[in-house]
């Protein structure tokens, strides 16, 4: 089982990052920021098992596309499409920032493999094709999205576009994002499974998910994840224990291992019939923890520049951590500690400075010792032309 972490309280937000959230803000047609949020609830009962900051609006990312997944088996039920369908691809959906499936313009791809690609790895590309297909353009699936979002009550949401990629009108809630993956099963039985998978051939490559929980929470069997620099790392999950199913919501996640760690401790509270305390909650979000480190409001800070930037990937590596920068500041002191030492032991034996920093160089692995060599047996030959030059300039500057 995925082990908890240890807690601690978010920090202050300093001054230049409030002045980048409202200049945020003032963008946004709604009050949606990259806050934390997560529930479990019951499907049978519908009972909410936990729940923190559930109507709070944040970004969803990638799990947008559970709403395009939703669509598409709507039009797999009624008829309008089939699952070896072929939808063209055009240069805007080729064109979608990563993570894709790498499809061209003017080529093809069958409903299946779309949806395989959106599940599996998330694939932008894809639900562009998918949108494209039903709403002729990715606007007018948006407005798709919303319209079936009102019918299902998801009362705090808004579709900007079909994969989640980063758009400030592009908001929800984990209330309507557990609303919406119950809506999934309860509505598509037959496709319900198709969450499940792990991986599929696509064109003779093997897709990969990006659902690793799955691998390792007994009884998981769906739903998506997500991921902007904007949002933190989301999750929307269901599990089945001796026939009790329980959903599960979680976003605004500081890492990937955090997330899932999270979403597996809310499972196990869920299926002991017990409330995840919010410290838990808040300890996995994206907020840093009180520190008088340099690097303390550095998530926070990315997180606000990332909500004023459209260019962003909807799947990227999480942020370095304190550990991480702290080995690296210790290898660049060391760095320079074995400089200044080259430097001095070349002083000492005379070197000139050229065949020094050749020392120096060969110390951080930056030239072969052959190099090295060159540069020493060419220093002197140039030294002594030039001292021979100078002892002739300033004889002939005595004999004026």
């Amino acid at each position: 089982m995925v082990s908890r972490k240890s807690e601690w309280l978010p920090g202050r937000v300093p001054g230049f990052v409030a002045a980048l959230l409202f200049s945020a803000l003032a963008l946004c047609s709604r009050n949606a920021h990259a806050g934390y949020a997560a529930m479990v609830v019951d499907a049978t009962t519908g009972q909410v098992v936990s729940a923190v900051n559930p109507d709070e609006q944040n970004y969803p990312a990638s799990l947008t596309k559970m709403m395009t997944l939703y669509l598409a088996f709507q039009a797999l039920h009624s008829g309008r499409l089939q699952m070896q369908q072929a939808l063209p691809v055009s240069s805007w959906a080729a064109n979608k920032s990563p993570t894709k499936l790498g499809l061209r313009r003017g080529q093809t791809i069958s409903v299946h493999d779309c949806i395989l690609g959106m599940i599996t790895k998330s694939a932008n590309d894809a639900a562009t094709v998918v949108a494209e297909g039903l709403g002729g353009t990715e606007s007018g699936f948006a407005a798709m999205m919303n319209a079936q979002a009102q019918k299902l009550g998801m009362s705090r949401t808004h579709f900007a576009n079909a994969s989640g990629l980063p758009n400030p009108a592009n908001v929800s809630s984990a209330r309507d994002l557990m609303l919406l993956s119950r809506a999934l099963y309860r509505d598509f039985p037959e496709q319900a499974p198709l969450f499940a998978t792990r991986e599929f051939m696509f064109r003779g490559q093997l897709v990969r998910g990006h659902n690793h929980l799955m691998d390792r929470y007994p009884g998981m069997d769906g739903l998506k994840t997500g991921f902007t620099d904007a949002s933190g790392f989301n999750l929307a999950s269901t599990a089945v224990h001796n026939g009790h199913r329980l959903f599960g919501v979680v976003m605004g996640g500081r890492t990937a291992a955090v997330r899932d760690q999270l979403m597996a401790r809310l499972l196990d509270d869920g299926f002991d019939h017990r409330a995840t305390p919010e410290m838990v909650v808040a300890a996995a979000s994206m907020a840093p923890p009180r520190s008088r480190g340099r690097y303390r409001h550095l998530p926070m800070a990315r997180r606000m520049l990332a909500a004023l930037s459209p260019i962003e990937s909807a799947q990227a590596e999480a942020l370095p951590s304190r550990r991480a920068m702290r080995q690296h500041r210790r290898m660049v002191r060391a760095r320079q500690l074995a400089s200044l030492r080259s430097r001095k032991a070349g002083r000492a034996r005379g070197l000139p400075l050229a065949q020094t920093h050749a020392h120096k160089a060969i110390r951080a692995g930056g030239l072969k010792r052959s190099r090295v060599t060159r540069l020493a047996r060419a220093t002197p030959k140039i030294s002594r032309r030039h001292h021979s030059r100078q002892r002739v300039m300033l004889a002939s500057r005595r004999g004026n």
